[in-house]
Formats: C-alpha cells, sequence, structure tokens
C-alpha cells in the first residue's frame, strides 16, 4: 500500500521555523548572480552571508553556515548574452569551509566577468 502526503509548510519540532537542513542530501547553498553591471549583484541565493567583488572575473563569496568540511561538491556556470561563451570555475584555492573562490573566464579562459553566473553546493552542513 502506498501512501500520500500533502502538506502546505514543514516547521521546526517548535512549530516556530523553518526544518534545517544538516545532514539531508539536497543543495545547502547556492546562487545566481550578475557580475557585467560593475557592481556585481545577486539576483538570488540560499545560505550565503557576503559576496565579494575581488578583481574582473573572480569573486569570494562566504557562507552563512559553514560546511561541515571542505570535501563538498560544487557546480558552477556562467554566461553572457550575444558574445562569446563563458565558464566559471573553482580558482586555485583550495575550497574552505566558510567560503569559496570562484573566477568566471571567457572561452579562452582569460578572467572576465559574466551576466548570468550560477553556483551550487551540496555537503553536510557544520
Amino acid at each position: 500500500m502506498t501512501s500520500v502526503l500533502n502538506v502546505d509548510t514543514i516547521a521546526d519540532k517548535a512549530g516556530t521555523g523553518p526544518v534545517g537542513l544538516t545532514k539531508q542530501e539536497a543543495a545547502k547553498a547556492w546562487m545566481k548572480f550578475n557580475a557585467s553591471s560593475g557592481t556585481p549583484s545577486i539576483n538570488d541565493s540560499l545560505n550565503f552571508s557576503s559576496f565579494t567583488d575581488e578583481a574582473t572575473g573572480n569573486h569570494t563569496i562566504s557562507f552563512s553556515s559553514s560546511f561541515g568540511n571542505a570535501n563538498y561538491a560544487f557546480l558552477t556556470g556562467a554566461s553572457v548574452v550575444g558574445t562569446d561563451g563563458r565558464v566559471a570555475y573553482n580558482s586555485n584555492d583550495a575550497p574552505a569551509t566558510g567560503s569559496f573562490r570562484i573566477v568566471t573566464a571567457n572561452s579562452s579562459f582569460s578572467a572576465t566577468d559574466c551576466t548570468h553566473c550560477s553556483v551550487a553546493f551540496l555537503g553536510d552542513l557544520a
């Protein structure tokens, strides 16, 4: 026999807030941002406390809730409308539990800003 669970809201045990994702398999942080406007802007995000524009195509993002270790998985994507392709990747810095360095580049891998940049992170929070 199968069951169906239909709910509008799932709250914490006290009934006062959302359920915390700590050990479940789900994205623990994600961000969509635009870095091509001179002043980078975050379009939408989950679990980020700050976004720092280090230089053209180089950014540091800090998590609101740190990961339990630096072995989390990350996915990146980037594009710009109307010109050559863009890529996004981790900088040469090792991932840290509380922050992540991302580089966006053109198809020749020269650091450049992008219009549609996104990152997602999967792993266990601390």
